[in-house]
């Protein structure tokens, strides 16, 4: 004769991202705050490349171009960096 075998059911635990290593598909890379600076950076970016643009008659070497901008696309860069590297909280 075949006995019954009783298996109780326990709660499954599913493991997190920092006990495997690895991201489900609901988790993000990034926090919230992280693509917020993203986003600040690009606009920076965008800005400081515009400031750089203008007519190829005008003068090139005017503040705008020649100070301004470069420091504006530089400025983008770095958030952006930081961006990527700062911890998201948890």
């Amino acid at each position: 004769m075949a006995e019954k075998i009783s298996v109780e059911k326990q709660p499954v635990k599913r493991a997190t991202i920092k006990e495997t290593g690895v991201a489900t598909k609901k988790e993000f890379v990034f926090g919230r705050e992280n693509y917020i600076l993203m986003l600040i950076g690009i606009a920076v970016l965008a800005v400081g490349f515009a400031l750089m643009y203008g007519p190829a008659d005008g003068d090139i070497f005017e503040f705008r171009r020649v100070t301004l901008a470069p420091v504006l696309v530089i400025a983008g860069f770095i958030i952006e960096v930081f961006a990527i590297f700062k911890k998201p909280k948890d």
